[in-house]
C-alpha cells in the first residue's frame, strides 16, 4: 500500500471514530467526549487539509463542514457561564453535531462505504 492509500485508510478510520464519538454524545450528553472529538478532528485535518489527492479534494467541502461546525461547538461551550449548558446552547450544539454527522455520512457515501 502506498503512502496515499495509507493516508486515506487512516482518514477513514478516524472518520469512523468521529462518527462513534458523535453518536456517544447524542446518547449520553457527556461533554467530555468533545476532547476525543477534538483529537480526532485534528487528525482528520492533518491528513486531509491541503492535500491535492483527488479523494481528499472531492471531500473537502464536507470536511470543511466538520471543521467549521466543531469550531462553533467550541465557541458555544466557551460562551457558557461556568460551563453550564442552557437550552439554547444545547440546541445549537445539537445542530452542529447533526451537521457533523451529515458530513460524515456524505463522505462515507462518496467512498462507497455506506
Amino acid at each position: 500500500m502506498d503512502e496515499k492509500d495509507e493516508k486515506l485508510v487512516a482518514f477513514i478510520q478516524h472518520l469512523s471514530a468521529l462518527n462513534g464519538e458523535v453518536v456517544a454524545l447524542f446518547e449520553t450528553g457527556n461533554v467530555e467526549k468533545f476532547t476525543d472529538m477534538n483529537r480526532t478532528i485534528k487528525e482528520l485535518y492533518s491528513l486531509q487539509h491541503g492535500s491535492e489527492d483527488d479523494a481528499f479534494v472531492t471531500i473537502d467541502p464536507d470536511c470543511e463542514v466538520i471543521y467549521r461546525n466543531f469550531d462553533m461547538i467550541i465557541a458555544v461551550l466557551r460562551s457558557t457561564e461556568d460551563g453550564v449548558i442552557d437550552a439554547g446552547a444545547q440546541k445549537a450544539i445539537n445542530k452542529f453535531l447533526h451537521n457533523i454527522h451529515e458530513a460524515v455520512v456524505n463522505i462515507v457515501s462518496l467512498f462507497g462505504l455506506a
